[in-house]
């Protein structure tokens, strides 16, 4: 290739490993690829947990009118609480009560067994497009993700993240087998390439691979790419249902 002008470039057979934790190192005098241990500790990880509580408690300040008015439209177009309270698994394995608004009637649960066989998805989620458990203003909080605003407050108690993997149900928990398992090895986020890459329009594995790419190859730049990135996400609305 010598005076053609063309680069020569090596691929080495690593997948899924982003390139800050890849560097080149000279043994015995060969370029050999060093792949850096994923970080789940450390100051890095201190200074996510700052970023994340504190940006929490701004937006919650100032978002605190919108709340109010989503509060209000809830209470209005339905009966029932204005906030869903529901068991999730955190990192490490344990269990929180992650909080959003309520978008559905008051005997959802119920209502699911009689809408399984109706599930549109392949894995352990159950999502179905037109859900007739959504209410009217559920559906339009669902359609711009406002029903996850009060998960601030989660991230505000140390219990969730801004950017992490989506937070599992424990009877989805209960079925994991091999690597899936890895993703309760950070804090789950509010958004992540999950909801970034198409939300529930994606498959179950395609899911999880982004989120197992995250928990291995998260980085403070990628987190503030990923939020940037939500925004677009939210005002185009796919995959929200």
């Amino acid at each position: 290739l010598e005076g053609t002008g063309v680069d020569l470039v090596v691929a080495p057979a690593l997948t899924d490993v982003a390139g800050p934790r890849i560097h080149t190192r000279p043994v015995a005098g060969l370029p050999l690829i060093h792949v850096e241990a994923p970080e789940f500790r450390g100051t890095r990880k201190l200074v996510k947990g700052l970023v994340d509580r504190s940006t929490a408690l701004v937006a919650l300040t100032l978002l605190l009118p919108i709340l109010a008015v989503i509060a209000l439209a809830i209470r209005l177009d339905s009966r029932g609480p204005v906030l869903f309270r529901q068991t999730r698994v955190g990192r490490g394995g344990g269990e929180f009560g992650v909080w959003k608004f309520r978008t559905m009637v008051v005997n959802a649960d119920a209502l699911l067994t009689e809408l399984t066989a109706r599930n549109e998805t392949d894995g352990l989620m159950f999502k179905m497009r037109d859900d007739p458990r959504v209410t009217r203003v559920g559906r339009l909080l669902r359609k711009w993700s406002l029903d996850e605003l009060p998960q601030l407050v989660n991230v505000l108690l140390g219990q969730m993240s801004l950017v992490g993997p989506r937070p599992p149900l424990p009877s989805e928990v209960a079925r994991y087998d091999g690597d899936v398992a890895r993703r309760l090895l950070v804090k789950p986020g509010m958004t992540g390439l999950w909801q970034v890459s198409g939300r529930s329009d994606l498959s179950w594995e395609d899911g999880i691979r982004l989120d197992l790419y995250y928990v291995e190859n998260w980085s403070l730049a990628a987190d503030l790419t990923i939020l940037w990135k939500t925004f677009g996400a939210v005002v185009n609305g796919r995959g929200a249902y």
